[in-house]
């Protein structure tokens, strides 16, 4: 029996051969070699090589999108020759069990049929041809559970009807050129064409099933790629890709946008392992929207950094992803806005309402319910009799318990305010490299010019302003990690290194802001380079720290963070 898939064309059956390749052969090689971090050119950032890995780094692979096509076709031929299907059916399958190789050959053992079925396959079971004794087991020719034929002849098609009408746009052209997969629900080329397309760009399926009513049979990949134009089906070969990295755990897409690139990151494919380390990796590309560049060390553009182990789409070192999601998510909510209200407002002891203190006197009077009380102690103001300007409840207990909450609250405040301002302030110079890196080319120009350096000699200025972003971040980042850690010794050290390699950077900055006179460019360039160096020698030691502390478990937190210890005390 035959499992190919059939159309009509022009009134008469034809077989579409599922055996063709379902990847395109054609597509370039990728360039895997990792980026370099240090201009080979620029002996003034010359360091040595490192022996081993930081306590901060991660082994990682960056793949462009071909490679993790090949990575899918290496699945679908493995898939193929275990199973005995062609390469198209073996795609089928596998994206039906998330690509999970072992779990599909186990159910498919079991039973072919089921399998087939729910994959969206259209098979249904015939006795198998008796073969002689010793010999092997059926092939894809032999056995009709292994294809996804409807069980017509290849050598004796049934006729062809009369006239064809399509169904969804009832059009009886008869150069209509009628399309059928292996259920026999034909439909013109053109509404095949549409529906594809929609279900492809506006919906985001990568497995799209039969337009007919209630027919479960999924369109198989060769026979959706002719119909489609250029970059439809680069959308859907982008949604394939999409689909075989969210299945894997140790896969990641970039979250770039406009990126296709994918990153292999075994080691944080775990969960458990996310409280001791911080996956930060890069997909190897650089730059934005159309201005995209995937290889080369003179690529232009932020490179594109990201945490594999969460959904911060930043480097977030050397806060753990617990941490740095539970920052943002405190700086998101209106937490902190209830809190200042708490600071700095009281509420109606009659109505409830939210009253704000406005003058000095402390006889209050509701806008809401017109209730008289005691800003001091919220007691009726009848009870105070003629002293308007005094209160002499000071002693009560709930007078002093309400002073406390509100002054606890305050403190609260205050404390959030102190960590988050600096957060915040590193956050916003950092997003004003883009000026900075715009004034630095200029300096660079001009420096060149006024003096007898080359341009690869005045690239300290653009490694300074690199560094500067990269250490701001690192600074950001401490401020969370510095506002969750509890009082102990270790943070004590901890805010040391974070005072030591902001003060580093504050001074490399001013340097950088300095006006060029052609009689110093020779100090500043000295000046520079040794403070970029010492700025990037600081920001490893923070880092070597923080990531040390992590793997010894010696960081105490005030909070309760997901995958850590609850806390001894809690300071708020």
């Amino acid at each position: 029996m035959s499992s190919d898939e059939e159309y009509y064309d022009d009134g008469e059956y034809d077989y579409y051969d599922d055996d063709e390749d379902m990847m395109d052969g054609t597509q370039d090689e990728d360039d895997d070699d990792e980026m370099e971090l240090d201009d080979a050119d620029n002996d003034d950032f010359k360091v040595m090589p490192k022996s081993r890995r930081r306590p901060y780094e991660i082994d990682y692979e960056s793949l462009s999108q071909p490679a993790v096509e090949r990575r899918m076709q290496e699945d679908v031929d493995h898939i193929s020759g275990i199973l005995g299907v062609d390469a198209s059916t073996a795609a089928l399958l596998l994206r039906h069990m998330s690509w999970n190789k072992e779990r599909l050959i186990e159910k498919y053992m079991d039973s072919p049929a089921t399998v087939l079925v729910a994959a969206g396959v259209d098979v249904e079971p015939s006795p198998p041809p008796r073969s002689a004794p010793g010999s092997r087991r059926p092939t894809r020719a032999a056995s009709r559970l292994l294809g996804i034929g409807v069980g017509v002849n290849a050598t004796s098609p049934p006729k062809p009807p009369a006239s064809f009408v399509c169904p969804i746009c009832f059009d009886d052209d008869p150069a209509l050129r009628p399309l059928a997969l292996a259920c026999r629900h034909a439909f013109c080329a053109g509404c095949w064409t549409a529906y594809l397309t929609s279900k492809i760009t506006d919906e985001a399926e990568h497995s799209v099933r039969c337009m007919a009513e209630g027919c479960a049979l999924v369109v198989p990949d060769p026979f959706v790629r002719p119909l489609l134009d250029p970059a439809t089906l680069a959308r859907f070969q982008e949604l394939l890709v999409r689909h075989f990295v969210a299945s894997d755990p140790s896969l990641k897409y970039c979250p770039y946008p406009s990126c296709t690139n994918t990153v292999s990151c075994p080691a944080a494919a775990g969960k458990s392992v996310l409280t001791s380390l911080v996956p930060i990796v890069s997909c190897g590309a650089r730059g934005v929207g159309a201005d995209i560049a995937y290889a080369g060390d003179d690529a232009q553009g932020k490179e594109h950094k990201f945490c594999f182990g969460c959904s911060v789409e930043s480097d977030h070192r050397p806060v753990v992803c617990a941490v740095a999601k539970t920052w943002l998510k405190k700086c998101r909510d209106d937490s902190e806005t209830a809190n200042w209200i708490k600071s700095n407002t009281k509420e109606c002891p009659k109505c409830n309402s939210t009253i704000e203190k406005n003058g000095g006197c402390n006889h209050m009077t509701c806008k809401k319910c017109k209730h008289e009380f005691c800003w001091v102690c919220m007691g009726p103001w009848q009870e105070h009799g003629t002293a308007w300007y005094s209160c002499n409840r000071f002693d009560e207990k709930a007078s002093l318990e309400a002073r406390d909450a509100q002054s606890r609250s305050r403190a609260s405040l205050e404390r959030y305010l102190h960590y988050y301002n600096r957060y915040a302030n590193h956050e916003q110079s950092a997003k004003l490299s883009v000026e900075l890196y715009a004034k630095t080319e200029r300096k660079m120009e001009e420096m060149q010019i006024s003096s007898t350096l080359t341009w690869i000699e005045v690239q300290f200025m653009k490694k300074a302003v690199e560094e500067v972003e990269k250490c701001r971040m690192t600074l950001k980042w401490t401020y969370a990690m510095a506002y969750y850690l509890a009082k102990t010794n270790e943070k004590e050290l901890f805010e040391d290194n974070q005072r030591d390699l902001e003060k580093a950077v504050e001074d490399l900055s001013e340097l950088l802001e300095l006006p060029i006179e052609q009689e110093s460019i020779p100090i500043l360039r000295q000046k520079v380079t040794d403070k970029t160096v010492y700025v990037q020698k600081r920001n490893e030691i923070v880092l070597d720290d923080t990531a040390t502390g992590f793997l010894d478990g010696r960081w105490r937190w005030n909070v309760r963070l997901e995958g850590f210890e609850e806390p001894e005390n809690a300071e708020f």
